[in-house]
Formats: C-alpha cells, structure tokens, sequence
C-alpha cells in the first residue's frame, strides 16, 4: 500500500526563541503562512499531523513560567522583545482553524516552548515538563493527543516521551536533503521513502523522508528561471515512490507554516498537494497522518506477535504428545 504523511510544525515565534536575531521575513509572515497552508489542505482535502506548540494554545500568560524548569533566561523574550507581541506567542485562533477544518487533521504536539531535546541543558526534568505541559493543555481543550515532532528533528529523552503517554514521533531523516535530495532523486534515482519501526521504548518512530523548503535562495531562483521549481519536481518523485512501493516504507513530507512567505512559496504547496490528491484518486495511493501509521504499524507488530504465540503453542502441544522435550 502506498502511503504519504505530511507533517506541519506549528510554533509561530516559538520556532525562533533561541535565535538572535531570529529570521524577519520568516517571523513577521507566519501567521500569514499558516492561513495559507490551512487554506491549501483545504483546497485539496489533505490531512496532516499539525504539531503545535503547546504556549500557543493560551490566551495569555505573565511571560515567566515560574514552575517550569527552564534554563535561565529561556522566556526573556517573551518580558522583553516580544512583550507588545502576543501574535508571536499566542494562537488560539490559529489552533481553533486547525480543529474546526472539514479536513480530518490530527493534533499533534510539538513540546510546550520549542526546547531542543538533544541539548545538553534538556535534562530529564525539563524534558518531562515540557511534556506534560502540552498534554495538560491538551486536555483542557478535550483533545487526545498522542504523537510528537521535536523541535528541530533533534530527538531526545524518548523515555520520558513513552512515560508521558505518547505513541509516535517523527524521527529523524535518512535520506538527502536540499541540493543533495534533488540530485540524487533525479539523477540518480535514490528514494526517499522511510520505513516505520517500533523503537526500545514501544514508540513507533515515523520518520522524516523530504523537506519542502530544502532547497531555496538564489540556486531556487535560478533553477525556476530556467526550468521549474526543484522541489515540487522532487516532492512529486517521492509520491510516485510510495505509489509503487509494495512494503511499509512511505514517504514523509514536512514543513513550517513559516516557511511560506511568498506566493511562490503557496504555489510550491498547492502543487504538491494537488499532486497527492491526483494520486490518491487514480492509484492505491493512501494520505496517513502520524496517528494513523502508528495505529496500522502497532496493529500489524500486534499480530505477528499474536502469530507467534499461537505457533509456539501448537509447537509445545505437538512436543507433549509425541513425547518430545
């Protein structure tokens, strides 16, 4: 069976709050970026796991946080350059959008502040922290939540995530990027499909395949000035690749609402999007959130090991009677 997942990190300023300066363009369009992102799932019937930032689902907070076990100085930003700009810090409204769309999107979480879980200063307590703090959010809003995207792909402290109750995450990609994924998916015919797999911890690990937003800047301007944009060309492949592909593996696309900025950045998702929707209606091509893959792959890890058991106890009845040890 032929699968896509498309996964949207949703963090408003929050995606930046260790970044000094953080990127203009980029901070100043995302809520422009997230309408147009929700407006093209909508164009083209296709869910996604939106993660979202836990803080952005508050209406308001004093900035500190006392009882959360940040590093010093995590949430300055939130006393100082941000303290006139709540449409940096809060989404409320954006969250709601998500939840009220005809499209069946899964909620997703990715952390309560956007901290980095492979960080040296992420110990465990502040990991669990920021946990908890989303599922809690979570749970006053009446959602069940149970995947997880890391800040920035950096995966850590899957434990505590296991502990916290979640069943999925995305894990990170093995497969090129940018340049590298262009290149090599055209001419050399690399795929880039994933496969999911249960982890040690009983999590089942999704993994990123493709970047949307991998190759930009001037080498994207020229690419389009003379042929077509890149990515859409190797978003398409990646489709095509899980179209024909007859095991597990699937292709994972994601990206950042922040990432569109332009209209050319829309037209790059709409024509993605309307290429997923071509495939799913004339091939076997299915379009899967994080949740539902996680479903299907416990399921099929929960019959074979249901299989084996029954195999091992006709094995034992088998030895007992014809006597054998």
């Amino acid at each position: 069976m032929g699968s896509v997942v498309v996964s949207v990190d949703a963090e408003l300023g929050w995606g930046f709050l260790d970044l000094h300066p953080p990127p203009a363009d980029r901070i100043e369009r995302c809520r422009r970026g997230w309408h147009a992102l929700y407006e093209a799932f909508e164009a083209y019937d296709v869910p996604a796991t939106w993660a979202v930032v836990g803080h952005l689902m508050l209406e308001d907070c004093d900035g500190r946080h006392v009882d959360h076990p940040a590093p010093a100085g995590w949430f300055e930003r939130e006393r100082t350059d941000w303290a006139d700009r709540p449409d940096l810090r809060f989404g409320p409204d954006l969250v709601r959008s998500v939840l009220e769309s005809s499209v069946d999107h899964e909620f997703a979480s990715h952390s309560f502040s956007h901290v980095l879980f492979g960080a040296p200063s992420t110990d465990r307590e502040l990991a669990r922290a920021e946990f908890e703090r989303a599922l809690e959010l979570a749970d006053e809003w009446g959602l069940e939540c149970s995947s997880f995207v890391y800040p920035r792909n950096d995966v850590g402290h899957r434990a505590a995530l296991a502990e916290a109750g979640f069943t999925a995450y995305r894990g990170r990609t093995s497969t090129p990027e940018g340049f590298r994924a262009v290149l090599e998916t055209g001419l050399g015919g690399r795929s880039v499909l994933v496969e999911p797999t249960i982890d040690e911890h009983g999590l089942v690990n999704v993994p990123a395949s493709l970047f949307c937003f991998g190759f930009e800047g001037v080498a994207r301007t020229v690419a389009e000035s003379v042929w077509t944009d890149p990515m859409v060309v190797t978003a398409r492949r990646a489709i095509d690749q899980a179209v024909a592909a007859d095991d597990d593996r699937l292709c994972h696309l994601w990206l950042h609402p922040n990432n569109l900025t332009t209209d050319r950045d829309d037209e790059r998702m709409r024509a993605i999007l309307a290429y997923i929707d071509r495939q799913r209606r004339e091939t076997d091509l299915t379009v899967e959130t994080m949740g539902e893959v996680a479903a299907r792959i416990g399921e099929s890890a929960g019959d074979v090991d249901e299989s084996e058991n029954v195999d091992g106890l006709e094995t034992s009845i088998t030895q007992t009677v014809s006597g054998d040890d």
